[in-house]
């Protein structure tokens, strides 16, 4: 990207004016429909691709001042924005609102449960694979994408009760040296379809079968996988090793697929072990370490040489010694703590009832994200240092036309 680059045109790596004008295609045809089936509405004039940005940029402006309600930037209160609220009407956003569609109909073909949304996160996935190339090191998790922890706490019990529970959960294989999202992989939890959660009964086995998916484009590049007790198995590490990926992952006798382990390993001596002691079993390039610090901590992995000492971990001035393993696996996630602590609070608040536009808005938020993440990477951020709120500012600014989104010379 040249230095000059704006915020819109990072943004548009992963969402194009293709994309967003196939979005105006399909909310005008079901805006079409719906006039036709319910009758007609005079109001409703169909929407442009101008419009369509500037509808994205609302949304957006939500993660930025954390603001319950979109429609609050028409009002006059604290999360009233004048400058925003001239470039259209209240009463115009709620009717692109009412009709917007990533895909308007169902094709007969269609069983997924996310055809709606479908087009939009293959594009983004495409998106995320053309620009950016992750480091060797990646974990698989569920990134933070909870409420707002200012509203939780000022709500009442009663507008708690009438929020529903989200009806799929959202996991990611993202790079633990950037924190770039470079795979999202989304999962509905009702429904008879394949991809339904109630399908798999058997949790291990389920997290196993988001795992796959999330790799099914990693084979062969010796990427290094962290991952969660609820990932980690035997099973699913050597099926891995035999496509060229590597993996370290946390064990827990409760929350892991523990088939094939010895148990000798898996339960804890009468007498704890002095800190920072290890017990060590292998299977071929497979090693299970167990290793002791104020509890003990057992790690599955074929990445990292089991005798090899890591670097020594300090808490509170006393230096622990440990396995690379440990080490390895403990400086990654914490990264990954890092990013959900700075990124997690810039999700867009805005929370529909439908669960296609829950996930589509999430995957706007990660969108959102990554282009900062390549913004930082990139010669434009030499030129000028945005954080990242300012960042979204920017690109709010540039969805809404009000600032020229070409790059400078």
């Amino acid at each position: 990207m040249p230095p000059g680059a704006s915020a819109m045109d990072f943004f548009q790596l992963f969402v194009p004016d293709n994309v967003l004008g196939a979005m105006v295609v399909q909310t005008n045809m079901y805006a079409k429909k719906f006039q036709e089936r319910f009758g007609s509405d005079g109001t409703w004039a169909e929407v442009t691709l101008a419009e369509m940005k500037a509808f994205l940029g609302y949304m957006i402006s939500t993660s930025i001042s954390h603001c319950e309600s979109v429609l609050s930037i028409w009002s006059g209160g604290f999360y009233g924005n004048s400058s925003l609220a001239l470039v259209m009407s209240q009463a115009r956003f709620e009717k692109i609102l009412k009709y917007f569609h990533v895909v308007a109909f169902r094709s007969s073909q269609t069983t997924h449960g996310l055809y709606k949304v479908q087009p939009f996160l293959d594009s983004l996935q495409n998106g995320f694979d053309a620009a950016f190339r992750p480091s060797q090191t990646q974990v698989l998790h569920e990134p933070l994408i909870d409420e707002d922890p200012v509203f939780i706490a000022t709500c009442t019990e009663r507008e708690l009760r009438k929020r529903k529970k989200r009806k799929f959960s959202l996991w990611v294989r993202q790079c633990s040296s950037t924190g770039f999202i470079i795979q999202i992989y989304v999962h509905l939890k009702e429904g008879g379809g394949p991809d339904a959660l109630d399908a798999l009964k058997n949790k291990p086995q389920l997290h196993s079968a988001v795992a796959r998916s999330l790799c099914r484009n990693a084979a062969g590049k010796n990427y290094i996988m962290f991952t969660g007790p609820s990932i980690t198995s035997l099973t699913l590490f050597e099926e891995f090793e035999k496509q060229g990926i590597f993996c370290c992952g946390l064990l827990s006798p409760r929350k892991s697929d523990c088939t094939g382990l010895p148990l000798s390993m898996l339960t804890n001596p009468a007498m704890p072990p002095a800190r920072g002691q290890h017990r060590i079993r292998t299977k071929g390039n497979m090693s299970l370490i167990c290793w002791y610090n104020k509890g003990h901590f057992r790690f599955l992995t074929n990445a990292y040489s089991p005798v090899q000492q890591g670097v020594i971990i300090k808490r509170k001035g006393v230096e622990i010694p440990c396995p690379l393993a440990v080490e390895a696996f403990a400086a990654h996630l914490s990264y990954i703590c890092r990013y959900d602590d700075k990124y997690s609070k810039y999700f867009i608040s805005h929370k529909p009832n439908k669960t296609w536009q829950q996930v589509f808005w999430f995957s706007v938020s990660i969108a959102v994200n990554n282009a900062y993440i390549l913004y930082k990477m990139s010669d434009a951020y030499h030129v000028r240092r945005y954080s990242r709120a300012q960042f979204g500012e920017r690109l709010v600014r540039e969805l809404l036309g009000l600032e020229d989104a070409s790059p400078t010379h």
